[in-house]
């Protein structure tokens, strides 16, 4: 049980210890001395900057999208703070760690492996996938586990017209998504933070409610790297953990998937991770939350239940004990 004061301060503010001490194992291993620090740090700065401006002339504008009266007259966080505050594990623990580390990965080509319980088990590539269904601009509030919250605008089609198209049986209860582990291009795998690969999981009716959407764009632009590119899982109404990025498998399961964050902390993430103000976090609150892009001393502002999305899925709940299915 905590016992004590929440600290203001968010656990997503603190770089974590061993983020800390790989930097230093690093920089030792690459061979910085005082001697040759300055030439080897100014070569460095230098490979970052022609890295960032091959990164933005990459950006690439989606087209023939319609937009939705989903989150009409929120406010947006801007594009640069959506693209740079991260949590993406596979590239460093530090939420400032993905945009610069994930500039060498390739989203395409691209494909997906859809399995398990369906009729005709498939590979499917990602300018395939896109033609599934009609793309679409949704403003979602997203929301963090560890106290911080955006407001997106993704492009992307309903993941039920993708399970439609994948044709599952009678059988398929339970849908998991796996992300891509490619040790060359992410160097967050040599971190031991998780039980690679990522391995998230929605229940059917969870994954085919209208809400539940592939994502595969933000600000009308393909997704950035470091926001899951070439697709991502968005379900609004949980918490960020179960936005599976990069996804290559698709498999539909008749039992509970066993996800990334599970094994790693059962008591601390539960399968359903639904926002829930009144069940904190055993470590911070989560009655409240902080938009990003306001600065460390922005007012918090109250969590909603489902994020503010109960109208729409608290009916998929109504038998659960949200306490213990968290």
């Amino acid at each position: 049980m905590f016992i004590g004061r929440k600290s203001d301060i968010l656990a997503s503010e603190i770089t974590p210890r061993e983020v800390f001490e790989n930097r230093r194992g690093f920089i030792k291993a690459a061979g910085f001395s005082l001697i040759a620090g300055t030439a080897a740090a100014t070569g460095f700065i230098s490979g970052l900057a022609s890295k960032r401006a091959e990164a933005a002339t990459q950006r690439q504008k989606i087209v023939g999208y319609s937009k939705t009266a989903y989150g009409a007259g929120e406010k947006l966080t801007d594009y640069d703070d959506i693209t740079t505050y991260n949590n993406y594990y596979e590239f460093g623990t530090s939420k400032s760690d993905p945009a610069p580390e994930s500039m060498l990965f390739k989203p395409r080509p691209w494909t997906v492996s859809i399995g398990g319980e369906v009729k005709k088990p498939k590979q499917i590539s990602i300018e395939d996938i896109l033609k599934v269904a009609p793309l679409e601009e949704r403003i979602y509030r997203m929301r963090c586990v560890e106290g911080w919250s955006m407001v997106i605008p993704w492009v992307g089609l309903p993941l039920a017209q993708l399970i439609k198209f994948a044709e599952p049986t009678a059988n398929a209860k339970y849908v998991e998504f796996i992300s891509i582990a490619d040790k060359q291009t992410m160097p967050g795998l040599n971190i031991p933070v998780l039980d690679w690969p990522y391995v998230e999981g929605l229940r059917m009716d969870e994954a085919m409610n209208p809400l539940t959407i592939m994502a595969v764009g933000l600000y009308g632009e393909l997704l950035p790297n470091q926001n899951g590119a070439p697709m991502r899982l968005v379900v609004p109404w949980k918490y960020g953990f179960k936005g599976a990025k990069a996804i290559i498998k698709i498999r539909f399961t008749e039992k509970m998937p066993q996800t990334a964050w599970m094994k790693a902390g059962p008591t601390e993430y539960g399968f359903y991770a639904n926002v829930n103000p009144t069940v904190d976090h055993p470590r911070w609150t989560q009655s409240t939350e902080r938009r990003i892009g306001g600065g460390l001393f922005s007012p918090r502002i109250k969590t909603q239940m489902f994020n503010g999305y109960a109208e729409q899925v608290a009916q998929l709940y109504s038998s659960m004990d949200l306490r213990k299915n968290f």
